[in-house]
């Protein structure tokens, strides 16, 4: 058997670098294609394949069912006095929470496509019974599960973010938002609701889908614009193929 290489190829520093950054600017992981660009390859397969590799090395730590699950463990610039103290902090914390559940209710359904006139009422769609359940150790360490809340996607204006009909979003609250967050907005002057990427320009608010069958929502008046909540991270529903 030939023994893998202890250390990290040219990609694989860069994924590790670009998914330290995008985790410290955004809160949650990047998607595959996200990662992909970031070291210019276009397969989703090779992609997969380096990120099998960073966990067999212990630098990272996913869910394969789950989009955005990528955990970093390791710093890939630590000192020398910190290796040990990391990689034992790192071992501890996941034998610690990756048996810990956690249950995240679901408000009700947001638009990933159009928006479409909301009901005035601020009752959520769904009961208050409907919660989602997964392993506290998914959740990004600076989110703290019980100001989390999850909303069901209705539409596919994001699904070149991986982001699918009948999919789950894992939301934090938010009233602001930076360009390029995904984020769950209300337009008070339509009573509309929508998920879109977010971009504030000279004069006006962009609320961009990630499908390029569909274009952009522009808000002339962005006080008629109020920002609900950021995308954390995504659950994936398992569909099952036809044969």
């Amino acid at each position: 058997m030939v023994r893998r290489r202890e250390g990290l190829s040219e990609r694989e520093r860069k994924i590790m670098e670009f998914l330290t950054k995008f985790q410290e600017k955004n809160g949650y992981s990047p998607s595959i294609r996200q990662i992909g660009d970031s070291i210019n390859v276009k397969s989703t397969s090779l992609v997969d394949y380096y990120l099998e590799q960073l966990q067999e090395l212990g630098y990272i730590s996913r869910d394969d069912h789950v989009s955005r699950s990528v955990r970093i463990l390791r710093d890939i610039h630590p000192t020398p006095v910190d290796i040990p103290g990391r990689v034992a902090q790192a071992i501890r914390s996941v034998s610690e929470t990756v048996n810990e559940l956690i249950k995240i209710p679901v408000m009700g359904r947001i638009v990933a496509s159009a928006p479409i006139p909301m009901p005035p009422s601020d009752l959520p769609y769904f009961d208050s019974e409907s919660s989602v359940e997964m392993a506290r150790s998914m959740i990004p360490n600076r989110e703290k599960p019980e100001e989390l809340f999850a909303l069901e996607v209705d539409g596919d204006s994001m699904i070149d973010a991986m982001i699918n009909d009948g999919d789950i979003v894992i939301m934090k609250p938010a009233v602001q938002a930076r360009n390029g967050d995904m984020v769950a907005v209300w337009l008070d002057d339509k009573d509309e609701t929508t998920l879109k990427y977010f971009y504030k320009e000279e004069t006006r608010i962009r609320l961009q889908p990630a499908n390029p069958m569909m274009g952009p929502i522009y808000v002339d008046n962005p006080s008629k614009l109020r920002i609900m909540g950021k995308v954390v991270m995504v659950i994936r529903q398992v569909r099952s193929v036809a044969a």
